[in-house]
């Protein structure tokens, strides 16, 4: 055995007994046929590949599992990442007689959500392939409504990169003006369908193939519309020496397997495997599919429950197998892509990461703007938690999730990312929170839209 292995059976065996430990033994045969000990042998045998064109293995970080004691000296932003903790929510659950917890990935130390796995496993996996290379003037390109933005900006800038984020324009400004505090290029264009060249992704798409291009010194830049007419001196500065990465988070399978390896089992350590629920909203639908594909086989009664804005067609692919809602019904297509202030989750397409773990997904929760604006407020007045858009989808969707299993379960959901990146947009609507009020839970559950 060489010293390779050795490190590697070393460190697997220490994973096999912390497993152990938490199930006292029990279930461990079907651990090995099914579940995520066998899914992880399989990735790091590269049984399992990424789909892309060079068809790389996904490689699993068998050193991912949560931390304990006091946080060791971390190395680099990136090593602020992982391990949030799991905040039981007061109010909630005194209101639900469940216990409701958060998983508070907004403390996670490069770009505050949870996308700053998803970026750091997708540059990882980007240098492991080639294409990435420190100190090349590489850029990062991607679409995002913002929080991947962010998260891909500060780990570039922390790894020797570039980011260049387009995002469509009617997002908070924060995130942006944060973006551009961070370094990146930033592209604010008019929200289109995902079948328009101009939409935000396809723009990304395209600037990132356009440098890499331009890198070869055979091909240059023209001055027709071959390109998108935004590309500057900027974008090509390094001729012949930069290139192009577009991350392409909707598709890219590091983006669920950050959440399999990450968040997964920080959650089933956290909670000692007692979970009933895991509810999540789904914009690119890497955290609700990598933590279901992981959770699900080691308990097997746990419900999977997507928690949807208003406009986002997930709710209806869940409950009924297509994607359609009446706020993207025809002659209203060409508005804004989800008719929604909830920013950073519900789509109307199927994205490769939702795809990855659907069918572990037993339920939807639909959410209006009007009931999330109630439930953030409901955080800040009897709990103190300030939080975004879409963390009050969820914390809405564990509530309902709660109500129909009744009292005495535990659900787990996500705050994903603070109020401070909203409050031009989502909190600008929602309003101060007054200092007498007490709101009861029925209101929340029962809020309508101001007419």
């Amino acid at each position: 055995m060489n010293r390779c292995q050795f490190q590697f059976f070393y460190v697997g065996a220490a994973f096999v007994a912390g497993i152990l430990v938490t199930l006292g033994f029990n279930g461990l045969p079907d651990l090995f046929q099914n579940g995520p000990l066998a899914e992880q042998r399989k990735k790091i045998q590269g049984d399992i590949h990424d789909g892309t064109e060079n068809d790389a293995p996904i490689d699993v970080d068998i050193n991912a599992a949560p931390r304990t004691g006091p946080p060791a000296i971390a190395v680099g932003i990136e090593g602020c990442i992982g391990n949030t903790p799991l905040i039981r929510i007061r109010s909630l659950s005194d209101a639900t007689g469940c216990e409701i917890l958060a998983k508070a990935e907004y403390l996670n130390g490069a770009g505050g959500s949870p996308k700053d796995r998803v970026a750091l496993s997708m540059i990882r996996m980007a240098e492991k392939q080639g294409l990435l290379r420190p100190g090349f003037g590489d850029v990062i390109y991607e679409g995002t409504s913002g929080s991947t933005g962010i998260s891909l900006a500060t780990l570039a800038r922390a790894k020797g990169y570039m980011a260049h984020i387009c995002m469509p324009s009617d997002q908070a400004m924060e995130k942006s003006n944060l973006l551009l505090k961070l370094g990146a290029v930033v592209d604010r264009v008019p929200p289109a369908p995902i079948v328009e060249p101009n939409n935000f992704v396809n723009r990304a798409r395209a600037l990132a193939e356009s440098r890499t291009l331009s890198s070869s010194p055979l091909v240059e830049l023209s001055s027709t519309d071959t390109y998108p007419s935004s590309i500057t001196s900027e974008d090509n500065s390094r001729p012949g020496s930069s290139r192009g990465f577009f991350s392409d988070q909707f598709e890219n399978p590091a983006n669920w397997t950050a959440h399999f390896q990450g968040t997964g089992p920080e959650i089933f350590v956290q909670c000692e495997g007692k979970v009933d629920a895991f509810v999540a909203g789904a914009g690119t639908g890497g955290t609700i599919s990598g933590v279901a594909l992981y959770l699900k086989p080691i308990i097997p009664n746990i419900r999977i429950v997507l928690a949807d804005p208003q406009g986002s067609g997930l709710y209806n692919r869940v409950r009924y197998g297509v994607m359609f809602d009446l706020k993207e019904r025809e002659g209203t297509r060409r508005r804004r892509q989800v008719d929604s202030l909830v920013e950073g989750i519900g789509i109307n397409r199927v994205t490769a990461n939702f795809e990855a773990g659907r069918e572990l997904v037993d339920d939807a929760v639909r959410v209006t703007d009007a009931q999330a604006l109630a439930m953030a407020k409901w955080l800040v007045e009897k709990d103190g938690i300030f939080v975004g858009s879409s963390s009050a989808v969820n914390c809405f969707g564990a509530v309902k999730t709660a109500l129909a299993l009744g009292p005495g379960h535990r659900i787990v959901t996500v705050l994903t990312d603070s109020g401070t990146r909203h409050l031009s947009r989502f909190w600008a609507q929602a309003g101060d929170v007054g200092g007498t009020v007490d709101t009861k839970l029925e209101d929340v559950l029962n809020a309508k839209e101001a007419s």
